[in-house]
């Protein structure tokens, strides 16, 4: 299935001069955990020569002002990290260009094992992600981490108790059951396998209903491919099934099973 999870460098994509707190702290506490190695990327991208300049700023050229952002940026990079970061082997990698494109190509060279990206909280693909986080997951092989990108929330304690795994029964679920299962085994985590499956309320006279015996043909079929995967991956984890919208039934089982992580699938376009 999936090899050992062994992860030696993180690729850590920065935006200056808001970078995401809660990512680029959860990236540290992985790295000490796991003894990786940083690569912090900043990405200046095409558009940069064009931001707003005051009235009486002297006239420059597109060069001169893609320059100016380029060197503004590595002046960025190259600021002192926090104690958080003491101890840890950083790299630190300025690109030019698309974003996503970028962290795609950085992590393929790099061999990154792992991508920790904040997501801007817009709404692709029915999950809350940013666009370049979503061209990102849907761009590399490589398993890419992120977090909702919220002002209001502070920098909390790294901390992972409970991971939640959403299951699909396609043919990549064996390797995000691998995943989840060896980070919980890691952390010391409970784990919880979840599949969703179809709505099973139908409309009639009156309203809606609930088509009982759908909804256990449904359940029970679910429980008997859960059971089988995991005498398959060799895990005993807890089982939550539900029914409907899937990014709504997931978010429900995270708050039920007070998730820390949430492990889910995804196939790279092509």
């Amino acid at each position: 299935w999936c090899a050992m999870l062994n992860i030696k460098k993180i690729l850590l994509p920065v935006d200056f001069p808001n970078p995401s707190l809660r990512v680029v702290h959860q990236a540290a506490a992985l790295a000490h955990h796991y003894h990786s190695e940083i690569v912090m990327l900043h990405v200046v991208p095409p558009l940069s020569h064009g931001k707003a300049l005051p009235e009486d700023a002297p006239k420059l050229t597109a060069s001169e002002l893609l320059a100016q952002a380029v060197q503004e940026a590595q002046n960025n990079l190259n600021q002192p990290l926090g104690p958080e970061f003491d101890g840890l082997s950083i790299q630190r990698v300025l690109a030019k260009g698309d974003p996503a494109r970028a962290v795609v190509q950085t992590a393929a060279e790099e061999k990154a094992d792992l991508i920790m990206m904040p997501s801007h909280g817009y709404t692709f693909n029915q999950f809350l992600l940013g666009s370049v986080t979503a061209k990102v997951l849907y761009g590399t092989e490589c398993p890419v981490w992120t977090g909702a990108h919220m002002e209001e929330l502070s920098v909390q304690e790294f901390a992972i108790r409970n991971v939640l795994c959403a299951v699909d029964f396609a043919p990549h679920s064996h390797k995000t059951v691998s995943w989840a299962a060896q980070i919980a085994a890691e952390f010391g985590a409970r784990l919880t396998l979840a599949h969703v499956t179809f709505g099973v309320e139908l409309w009639g006279p009156g309203g809606s209903y609930v088509n009982q015996e759908w909804k256990e043909d449904l359940v029970g079929a679910a429980s008997e491919h859960l059971e089988e995967l995991q005498q398959t991956m060799g895990t005993n984890a807890d089982v939550f099934i539900g029914s409907g919208n899937v990014p709504t039934v997931l978010s429900q089982a995270a708050a039920q099973t007070k998730a820390d992580l949430l492990v889910t699938g995804c196939r790279p376009y092509g």
